[in-house]
């Protein structure tokens, strides 16, 4: 039962209804929050981001991820192809 009360506490203080949740995947957009390694993949080319306390955000109807990072103290946006690109969780 406490699990029941801890679930139900956490989808209402989770700042977006059910509704809007809705609306956004109607939309092909999804998002991850939490912590990130993603790692692009072209050829022999690879490159890879850490994604700490915050979110990636995909777009599959355009195809790609977004995200921003922390390099140097300043925040950078990234933007890569899904087809291409690994997430795994830390």
């Amino acid at each position: 039962m406490k699990y029941v009360v801890l679930i139900a506490v956490m989808l209402l203080g989770s700042g977006c209804s059910e509704e809007q949740q809705n609306k956004i995947s109607r939309l092909g957009v999804s998002w991850m929050e939490g912590d990130y390694l993603v790692t692009f993949y072209e050829g022999e080319h690879k490159k890879s981001w850490t994604v700490l306390d915050s979110k990636v955000t995909s777009e599959s109807q355009k195809g790609y991820y977004y995200f921003w990072v922390k390099k140097n103290g300043k925040k950078k946006y990234v933007q890569v192809p899904i087809a291409r690109t690994v997430i795994e969780e830390i």
